[in-house]
């Protein structure tokens, strides 16, 4: 399809912004040399512009979206009304904290809310995304043993299972990775960790379950041994999904950890924006987190910095209008409604796993939490069908695929997420949809080499995309 640059005519206009009902101010050298280039065009051909791009968008409100690990739910439209409420649009982030009391209460409440969930005693909503909340989190460790003069704890320990966002966070910080294997049944090798461990070791990012889908039966022997190590235990809270109301990172001895409010509690993810992930921790960590935090006082809620404080992580105190949202859904669900949406998530991951277990290889056990992994490659070595072959040939029954050759120990892995939201219909449709997939793998091996065959575009050379990627438009001349 057409950019809007190349629907661009020379003197086409449209009138959306009202005109300027306040005095102009000229601010003189500041201004910019000259007018940005920016496309003329029609009101018609931009609102059929922006049409056909959400018709060539998959989202949940289009069909099933399985994204293993990324947990996209539907998320209920009260939450987006609720965001949207002037009290909360139409807020000033500079405006003092006595004329923004119900603001601050929706970040102490959160807050408050998301400790229990966790099991941490403190919490930060700056944040503004997943990763982002590894790099704090992993900011809280450093300071920590650099408060005590400890500066010798350099290593963080990732299991090879991990997300890809655990060692880069680690060394953005600082930090040297120091990977460990798994067992043979999908969880953290503890003869590895042991070795792994000693005196250099600053901590551990762990995420239970795992992204195999596993819930590690060792995971109070894991964080006992980096205890005594002398370490810290990081919990990556992108699968909370799956345990909420049930067990708490807390509880297993994790000691500081993030939460992704744009996967776990309503907020939709996806597109680059916008998310949030707020930091939890405990008592000891806590005069580390970065301010300010929001508490209540004799008059009402006011901002208050930790003594020993890393400074902001962000530009005032995260994404608001997400925590709203967050905020919503929790309240909404309720003590009984939270472990009600985990437990069906799990529910809803074995019902999968147990229906394709006779046509596909499920490498890791007969049970799994919120999500399991589909190992394509006993039926690529029969039929030459890759699992890129098979998630691209979903595409043609409307089903987004799962997220692919993730993790890295299953060479040909389709990570399946179905998530509590998704009807007993829609399960038995994916599986019949992947059923007919097998088959056609099984008669005509090369036909999926081709897939997809009724969307948009085919199969993009992503090789030079990637390589070669085109940031932005260029004009005539340039």
């Amino acid at each position: 399809m057409q950019l809007l640059f190349e629907r661009s005519k020379p003197g086409r206009r449209l009138s959306l912004i009202a005109e300027c009902d306040v005095p102009a101010v000229d601010f003189g050298d500041a201004t910019r040399a000259q007018a940005p280039r920016l496309p003329q065009i029609s009101e018609v051909d931009l609102g059929r512009h922006y049409t056909e791009l959400a018709k060539q968008t998959h989202g949940v409100n289009d069909g099933f979206y399985p994204l293993g690990s990324c947990t996209m739910k539907y998320n209920p439209r009260i939450n987006e009304e609720l965001s949207q409420l002037p009290g909360f649009t139409g807020i000033h982030p500079l405006q003092p904290a006595e004329s923004a009391q119900g603001c601050l209460e929706v970040i102490a409440r959160t807050g408050e809310m998301l400790a229990e969930i966790t099991g941490m005693d403190e919490m930060t909503l700056q944040p503004a995304a997943g990763a982002h909340g590894e790099f704090t989190g992993l900011q809280l460790i450093r300071a920590y043993h650099l408060d005590r003069g400890d500066a010798k704890r350099t290593k963080i320990i990732v299991p090879d299972s991990a997300h890809g966002t655990n060692p880069a966070s680690a060394v953005m910080v600082g930090f040297d990775v120091v990977a460990v294997p798994s067992n043979a049944q999908g969880g953290v090798d503890l003869e590895a960790l042991k070795a792994a461990v000693g005196e250099d070791t600053a901590g551990l990012m762990l995420t239970n379950p795992n992204t195999l889908g596993l819930f590690d039966p060792n995971i109070l022997e894991i964080t006992r041994i980096i205890h005594e190590a002398g370490g810290l235990c990081y919990y990556d809270g992108a699968n909370l999904n799956a345990v909420m109301g049930h067990a708490r990172p807390g509880d297993m001895g994790f000691d500081c950890v993030h939460v992704n409010l744009h996967k776990t509690f309503s907020t939709p993810h996806g597109g680059g924006g916008p998310g949030s992930g707020p930091v939890g921790c405990k008592d000891f960590l806590a005069k580390f987190l970065p301010g300010p935090l929001v508490k209540k006082g004799e008059e009402g809620y006011e901002f208050f910095t930790p003594e020993a404080s890393m400074g902001r992580v962000r530009s005032f105190y995260g994404n608001f209008l997400v925590v709203v949202r967050a905020l919503a859904y929790i309240l909404t669900l309720g003590k009984e409604g939270i472990p009600e949406a985990s437990a069906n998530a799990v529910l809803n991951a074995n019902y999968l796993l147990h229906r394709l277990c006779d046509e596909f290889s499920i490498p890791y056990g007969d049970s799994c939490m919120h999500e399991f992994v589909i190992d394509v490659e006993p039926l690529k070595h029969e039929t030459g069908a890759s699992a890129m072959d098979v998630a691209k040939r979903m595409l043609d029954f409307g089903v987004h695929p799962p997220t692919m050759y993730f993790p890295l120990i299953v060479h040909e892995a389709l990570m399946v997420e179905p998530t509590e939201t998704e009807s007993p219909e829609t399960l038995d449709a994916f599986v019949e949809i992947l059923r007919s997939i097998y088959d056609e793998a099984q008669t005509d091996g090369e036909l999926l080499h081709q897939a997809p065959f009724t969307r948009f575009i085919g199969r993009p050379d992503e090789v030079t995309a990637a390589r070669k990627p085109l940031l932005r438009y260029q004009f005539d001349g340039e």
